[in-house]
């Protein structure tokens, strides 16, 4: 039996992940996607770091394999992860906040057939309706009327982007974990988040200061309000890493859905976008297909 701990763990980490992309998003207008990217990793290092220390002494007896296996693991997974950032925070700015997030949740089907072709993965045929039903209706949420029709092409290109390469860091993330200590899986993936922020922020505050010193120098100006992205992305990665330590993935995930109508009151709250009858109609098909591509 899972522990019920994993609710309450998976509704945080959605929260938090919502509040996060909604810093993030704040921070875009003067630092750019590129910029608002490694707000995410820079200033979310500190707390993570701060939840490894905290597990190391309430988990004692962790047995750490810095492999080969590891490494490569979290190599990908870093980089795809801020490949994926950068991508959906260009679709919230193109596409719409609710209508981004709603485009992120593509990183489940999208992951299925990735596994198909490269892994031969074997999903139930209930599974490839979810995946047919999801996809259906991304493509009516982000079909866009005619006047807008290049931007929001573009931006709903980007999410579904963002969705796969969402779905390559959720695969190499789990196996760095399981690579670097399986008998404490918790302690396993916060030390997995705390070395990934650590690699992408120097990573990319390496890149920025070459390519765009300006961006870079803006980001660090504006710390103070980075502070409040970092800190929700430190507790969003945590809590869906404790939930997934305490049950299994496709209810932890299912339940995550919740990120969509949350991100649709932010989006509608704090930058005043609205949502017709298309797109609540098309994030219900997103919901239901993702739900079934999980549970089956």
């Amino acid at each position: 039996m899972s522990n019920p701990l994993w609710i309450p763990a998976t509704i945080a980490a959605a929260t938090f992940q919502v509040g996060r992309n909604a810093l993030q998003r704040g921070v875009m207008s003067s630092s750019g996607p590129w910029g608002a990217t490694l707000v995410r990793f820079l200033f979310g290092l500190p707390f993570s770091i701060v939840f490894v220390t905290v597990a190391h002494f309430a988990m004692p007896g962790a047995d750490l394999h810095w492999n080969g296996v590891f490494w490569l693991s979290a190599i990908v997974g870093a980089t795809s992860q801020v490949l994926a950032t950068a991508a959906l925070l260009d679709a919230m700015r193109r596409s719409g906040f609710a209508v981004g997030t709603a485009l992120q949740q593509s990183s489940l089907p999208l992951a299925a057939l990735l596994g198909l072709i490269v892994y031969q993965d074997r999903i139930s045929t209930v599974a490839w309706i979810g995946v047919a039903i999801t996809t259906a209706g991304l493509v009516a949420l982000s079909w866009p009327p005619a006047e807008q029709r290049k931007a929001s092409l573009i931006g709903a290109a980007m999410g579904l982007a963002s969705g796969l390469f969402f779905g390559f860091s959720l695969n190499a993330f789990r196996h760095a974990a399981l690579a670097l200590d399986p008998g404490h899986p918790v302690f396993a993936a916060l030390v997995c988040v705390a070395v990934v922020q650590a690699m992408q922020a120097v990573a990319l505050g390496l890149i920025l200061a070459l390519r765009d010193p300006a961006t870079l120098a803006e980001v660090l100006r504006r710390w103070r309000p980075s502070l409040g992205a970092g800190l929700c992305g430190a507790c969003a990665s945590a809590g869906w890493f404790v939930a997934l330590a305490l049950s299994p993935a496709a209810p932890v995930r299912a339940l995550g859905i919740i990120e969509a109508p949350i991100a649709a009151m932010a989006g509608h709250r704090l930058f005043r976008e609205t949502l017709g009858a298309r797109q609540i109609l098309s994030g219900i098909a997103i919901v239901g297909g993702v739900l079934l591509t999980t549970l089956f």
